[in-house]
């Protein structure tokens, strides 16, 4: 069953996390960032210290699931970018954080790689917009290791929290 997973949050948000696009239980519930990695994100949230009910709007690039949750064709996120932009523009953020390198170059148009970009605050249209790794990215890796991805985008949302309680 093909769903639309629009977003979740406070529409009032000073912060939107873009992710690449529904998983299974996302397209299942309707809802972003609700499997697996979403719980590690809310998780990493948390222990930055953002408050996930007030300060965040989650949405994808892509609405709905690649079949069998392939990676997202160019033309696919070329037809879902429009979207994703009017999302912004609606709930108008202070801060855009990019989960993965999809939601970096569909949003940036970079051709960069996220492991150059993540972490670095890129100002765009008036917008700050920072990378970080996909959640889903971070559970292929020990979570205690000193400079694990883990760990790394921990340090990144703690940096997203010190700009917004400084905006």
């Amino acid at each position: 069953m093909k769903r639309l997973v629009v977003g979740k949050g406070n529409i009032k948000a000073k912060i939107i996390i873009v992710g690449e696009a529904p998983g299974a239980r996302e397209a299942k519930e309707g809802v972003p960032f609700v499997g697996k990695s979403g719980r590690l994100l809310s998780n990493l949230l948390f222990k930055a210290g953002i408050n996930e009910e007030n300060d965040i709007y989650f949405c994808n690039v892509m609405k709905c699931r690649p079949p069998k949750n392939r990676k997202p064709l160019n033309k696919e996120v070329m037809i879902h970018k429009p979207w994703l932009i009017q999302q912004i523009k609606l709930i108008n953020p202070k801060i855009i954080v990019l989960t993965g390198s999809i939601a970096m170059k569909a949003v940036l148009g970079v051709n960069e790689s996220i492991t150059n970009l993540r972490g670095k605050w890129i100002n765009y249209n008036g917008k700050d917009y920072i990378p970080i790794f996909h959640p889903s990215y971070l559970m292929r890796f020990r979570f205690e290791e000193k400079n694990s991805p883990y760990r790394l985008t921990l340090k990144d949302l703690q940096n997203v929290r010190d700009k917004l309680y400084n905006l």
